[in-house]
């Protein structure tokens, strides 16, 4: 793996394969790090594409400087993507965060997005329209509220060494554990990144920023071939919320739910989600 930074973008990334290879960007989500990409970058790599895993706007090492709000992180995806496959449109997976900003990039910008894979987290209008139907959900998204408080919640995700982020990852994906090195190197990250990962969920306050969303999204359904991938047991956000959700996309639409697999199922499973991947990215 090779490590370079956008000097446009302000983003750095590893990446893998040939340079000239058709392009994979993997997003990431919270709270993790590109890392998380390794099994499927390898897999990428082995079929032939270039694989490129950034650290996401707001995580060192890429800028911390804001804003951090959907549409501008989309954007800047979307100029990566233009610096690093300038005449060939993508293919983009993303995770949690990583999923939303994929797919507000692929209906902002079709025509540079061959083809996505996301992953836990649905397609947002209909995570909204759900959340009525299963108010579960909002027990579930309650640190979604505490990461809106400043001061406050920049205390409680540091406190003893990021004791809170564990706590996440065993809820969200229970009974699995990346390893003490994944968590010593995520904490690396998040300790020099600090506050601007949280910054993302204080941006959803703003109704700037929710009549843009609105704006793009109820402009159509996305036209981008969209494989959508979900844990039976995620702890972050039920299976349940999932539903109707194909009805926001008007090209090939194909979701896989893999049971005994939490939020982070492409760590917990990635032998049945690389290939899920792979065989939509060659089917597309």
């Amino acid at each position: 793996m090779r490590r370079s930074r956008s000097e446009r973008t302000g983003i750095s990334y590893v990446s893998s394969g040939n340079a000239d290879a058709p392009l994979v960007l993997c997003l990431y989500g919270f709270p993790d790090i590109p890392r998380t990409w390794e099994p499927l970058s390898r897999d990428l790599c082995n079929a032939g594409y270039r694989a490129v895993s950034p650290w996401l706007p707001g995580y060192a090492p890429s800028s911390l400087e804001g804003p951090f709000d959907v549409p501008t992180l989309a954007q800047k995806i979307l100029a990566l993507a233009d610096e690093l496959s300038p005449s060939e449109p993508i293919r983009i997976v993303g995770h949690d965060w990583g999923a939303v900003i994929a797919s507000f990039a692929s209906a902002l910008s079709p025509a540079r997005v061959r083809a996505a894979a996301m992953l836990a987290v649905p397609h947002l209008l209909a995570f909204e329209a759900n959340l009525e139907k299963h108010p579960r959900q909002l027990g579930r998204s309650a640190y979604m509220a505490l990461f809106q408080i400043p001061m406050v919640s920049d205390l409680v995700v540091r406190w003893r060494s990021f004791r809170f982020i564990r706590r996440l990852w065993r809820t969200w994906s229970p009974g699995f554990d990346p390893g003490s090195s994944y968590f010593e190197e995520l904490e690396l990250c998040l300790r020099s990144s600090m506050p601007a990962p949280l910054q993302y969920y204080r941006a959803l306050a703003s109704p700037k920023v929710i009549r843009t969303l609105r704006r793009t999204l109820e402009a159509g359904p996305t036209v981008v071939p969209t494989l959508y991938l979900h844990g039976e047991r995620d702890g972050c956000i039920g299976p349940e919320m999932t539903e109707g959700q194909e009805k926001h996309f008007s090209a090939l639409f194909e979701t896989l739910t893999l049971a005994e697999a939490g939020h982070f199922l492409h760590l917990e499973r990635p032998t049945e989600v690389n290939e899920a991947i792979l065989r939509w990215f060659e089917t597309h």
